[in-house]
């Protein structure tokens, strides 16, 4: 494959599904030609400190720091702070949110730099740069737009408290992407999406992970106003997700568990659609449909997957 050499792509990601598309991506497209935008509706406050989980398991899995075997979290990681801090708090009220050595020193800095008065977008880009990742990342806002989770069991929770603390069982009525129609687009992200030949959203999901995002200000009417190649990549394989609770989310939102109703989620804001081969195909109306193998096991299949994107990409489709 060879993309014409300015050919830039904007990469909009959250979880482990959307990082490890945003790798595969980086091993083909040098620094300049990738931007990854990514979701802050997973932040929240804990014990004081600014986390960004979405952030981190980019910044980490880019930069080789990643725990493999979760997807999420540095590798080799200790916990002496969190055995110390359950000594001081038997009830586990302050610790079901693991919180390693390593992975604390992140969020320590973010914090330390968000009081000094730095934007969390130039936040970003020290730590990402400190932590050895060389393409950009960029939170899609500077302000704060925390998902809430309406469940039957346990009432309104926060997002970390839904997904973490109980483990995402609870069931869902609806959600809330608290104070996105006041927040704005930064600039950075306004800029990368008006510079792209083409925008991705990952497999990431997709009321979860990419509605937060779509719900800032006015992305949605700035992503629908490039008339670029505007593409989604399918969560579900073969009737189930590959990793977190997008197929039972759905299900309990009303929507049936396939990849068309992933499609319909995004509606008009697309032009392709990735699905995979372990899915059955469905009439997908005025969409380029690419029907591929994205299962991201390892390094190699996700450079695999990238590289069939972009070639699909360059070669007209999602056009």
């Amino acid at each position: 494959m060879a993309l014409r050499e300015q050919y830039r792509v904007t990469v909009f990601v959250g979880g482990v599904g959307g990082a490890r598309l945003a790798y595969g991506l980086a091993q083909v497209l040098p620094p300049e030609r990738l931007t990854i935008v990514v979701n802050v509706g997973d932040d929240f406050w804990h014990l004081g400190l600014k986390i960004c989980p979405d952030s981190d398991t980019v910044m980490y899995t880019l930069s080789g720091r990643v725990d493999r075997a979760q997807g999420w979290g540095v590798e080799g990681e200790s916990t002496h702070m969190l055995e110390a801090l359950r000594t001081l708090d038997p009830d586990g009220g302050q610790t079901w949110f693991k919180l390693g050595d390593k992975d604390l020193a992140t969020h320590l800095w973010r914090t330390h730099a968000l009081s000094e008065g730095a934007r969390l977008t130039e936040i970003t880009d020290v730590l990402r740069q400190r932590l050895g990742m060389a393409h950009r990342l960029l939170p899609v806002t500077d302000d704060s737009v925390p998902t809430r989770v309406e469940t039957v069991e346990r009432g309104w929770l926060s997002f970390q408290e839904y997904f973490v603390r109980y483990r995402w069982q609870p069931t869902v009525r609806c959600l809330l992407y608290d104070g996105a129609e006041r927040a704005r687009v930064s600039p950075e992200v306004a800029a990368a999406i008006d510079e792209s030949d083409a925008l991705v959203f990952a497999p990431s999901n997709p009321w979860l992970s990419v509605a937060p995002m779509l719900a800032v200000g006015d992305l949605r009417a700035r992503l629908m106003a490039r008339a670029v190649p505007r593409v989604a990549m399918t969560p579900i394989l073969g009737g189930a997700a590959v990793k977190g609770p997008a197929a039972k989310l759905m299900g309990e939102l009303g929507y049936p568990v396939g990849a068309e109703a992933v499609a319909g989620f995004y509606g008009e804001l697309l032009t392709g659609f990735v699905d995979d081969t372990r899915n059955p195909p469905f009439a997908a109306g005025g969409l380029d449909v690419l029907r591929a193998d994205t299962l991201m096991s390892d390094d190699a299949a996700r450079v695999r997957v990238a590289r069939e994107l972009l070639a699909w990409l360059e070669n007209g489709g999602g056009a």
